[in-house]
C-alpha cells in the first residue's frame, strides 16, 4: 500500500460540495425515528443508555513505516446498559474508554483499556464537540485526553498515545440512508466520517514519532441495553476514493445485513443485500478460546463491489468485562463496478463465542492494579535515592 493513497486525502474541490451548514439538518435526513440529523448537536452527547465516539485510521512515518490506531470514548447509564461490570459501579452514567496502537511493519499491537474514565465538568458545555477525560490510575500522574472538534467536521484526537489532527474531506455518511437503523430487536442513530485527512504524533515504546495519514471516525448512539448480540464490522477506504462501512449484526437469532457507501463524487448508496465469506482458518485467542475469522469475502452485488479484507496483525484481541471482540486494521483487495482496487480499513468482530467470565475480568483487573501499585511503590518509596 502506497503511503500516497492516505496522503493525498482530499478531494479536488466541488465534487463533494460544502459541509453542512452549522446547526441545519442535513438534506433528506428526517428519518424512520422521527428526528432529523442536525450538527454540530448531534456530535454531541445523548440521553440514550449507550453512545460511543469512535475512530481508527492508517498511519505513515517520515519513515515510510506503517502504523494504525483506533480510539473509542464509550458513555452508558450503569443502571440501564447491564453491563455486568458497570452495574456494579455506584454512579449513573459512567465513561470507559478503549485504545490501540498497531506498529503494522513490527507486527505489535498496544492496547489500552481504561475501565473507568473521568470527564471534566465542561465537557459538552461547547457548542461544539468537547470531552476531556481521563483514566484513573494517577499513580504515576494523569493524562489530559481530549476528543474535540476545533472546526466544522475538524477535530483533535489525545490520549496517551496520540495526539492527532484529523479533517473531514466529505459530508457525513449517514449509515443506512438517513442514520437511523432499525435492527429488529432495536434501533440506533448512526453516522461515519469516512475520509478524515490525519497528521500529528503517535506514541511507541516512549518516543512520539511524527505520522501522516488517512481516519475514520463512527458516532453512534442507542436506547438499547447490552445483549448476547454479534456483529462483524467493516470500515473500508479504497484508493478511488469510495469508503464503505458494512455489517452483519446479530441479536435473538435475527440477522441484519446492511452496506453503506460513499462514492468518490459525493454520491450515498445503501445496500442490504451482502455476502460475508470467512476465508482459513480462524485465530483462537489463548485468553477466552473465541474463534475469529481474520480473512473474508465481501460481495455486494447492487453495488458491483467484490472485495477480500485480510487482517495485518492477527492477535487484537480486547476484552473489557464479559465482552470479548476483535478490533484490527485490515488490507483489501477486490474489484468495484469492474476495476480493480486496493485500500486499508479496520474490522471489528463482537460477540464470538468466549470462555472468559466476568469474575476472571475482575480478577484480572484487580491483579494489574495491585501489581502496579506494587511497581509504583517499589520504585518511589522502597528505593533509596542512594541505589
Amino acid at each position: 500500500m502506497s503511503k500516497n493513497f492516505f496522503a493525498k486525502g482530499a478531494v479536488p474541490a466541488g465534487r463533494q460540495g460544502s459541509p453542512p451548514k452549522v446547526d441545519q439538518p442535513l438534506a433528506g435526513t428526517t428519518n424512520s425515528g422521527g428526528k432529523p440529523m442536525v450538527f454540530p448537536q448531534d456530535e454531541l452527547a445523548h440521553n440514550q443508555i449507550i453512545e460511543w465516539w469512535y475512530f481508527n485510521g492508517h498511519l505513515f512515518g517520515r519513515d515510510g513505516r506503517e502504523y494504525a490506531f483506533m480510539s473509542c470514548l464509550f458513555k452508558a447509564d450503569a443502571r440501564k446498559v447491564k453491563i455486568p461490570f458497570l452495574a456494579k459501579v455506584p454512579a449513573k452514567i459512567l465513561y470507559f474508554y478503549h485504545s490501540i496502537i498497531s506498529d503494522i511493519s513490527q507486527g505489535k499491537w498496544y492496547p489500552m483499556i481504561e475501565p473507568v474514565s473521568l470527564i471534566s465538568q465542561d465537557s459538552f458545555s461547547r457548542p461544539r464537540l468537547f470531552i476531556n477525560h481521563t483514566g484513573f490510575n494517577f499513580l504515576a500522574g494523569y493524562t489530559n485526553c481530549v476528543i474535540e472538534e476545533t472546526g466544522r467536521f475538524a477535530y483533535r484526537l489525545k490520549d496517551k498515545a496520540v495526539d492527532l489532527e484529523l479533517i473531514s474531506n466529505k459530508n457525513p455518511l449517514l449509515v443506512g440512508g438517513d442514520g437511523f437503523l432499525d435492527l429488529k430487536t432495536k434501533t440506533t442513530y448512526y453516522y461515519s466520517l469516512t475520509n478524515l485527512k490525519t497528521r500529528g504524533r503517535i506514541k511507541l515504546r516512549g518516543r512520539w514519532l511524527e505520522v501522516s495519514g488517512k481516519s475514520w471516525m463512527d458516532h453512534q448512539w442507542a436506547d438499547a441495553a447490552y445483549s448476547k448480540d454479534k456483529w462483524t464490522w467493516f470500515s473500508l477506504q479504497l484508493d478511488n476514493d469510495t469508503e464503505m462501512v458494512c455489517f452483519v449484526y446479530e441479536d435473538q437469532g435475527r440477522k441484519n445485513y446492511l452496506a453503506s457507501v460513499l462514492r468518490s463524487d459525493g454520491r450515498q448508496e445503501h445496500f442490504k443485500e451482502i455476502v460475508f465469506t470467512p476465508l482459513g482458518t480462524p485465530w483462537i485467542s489463548p485468553k477466552t478460546g473465541a474463534a475469529y475469522p481474520l480473512a473474508w469475502k465481501i460481495k455486494v452485488p447492487g453495488g458491483k463491489i467484490d472485495l477480500e479484507a485480510r487482517a495485518l496483525i492477527k492477535e487484537q484481541e480486547m476484552i473489557y468485562s464479559s465482552i470479548n471482540y476483535w478490533e484490527g486494521p485490515i488490507k483489501i483487495s477486490g474489484r468495484v463496478d469492474r476495476k480493480e482496487v486496493t485500500g486499508r480499513g479496520f474490522m471489528e468482530l463482537v460477540g464470538y463465542e468466549s470462555k472468559y467470565t466476568n469474575a476472571k475480568y475482575v480478577k484480572d483487573e484487580l491483579g494489574k492494579i495491585i501489581s502496579k501499585i506494587f511497581s509504583y511503590t517499589r520504585k518511589n518509596v522502597f528505593i533509596s535515592p542512594a541505589d
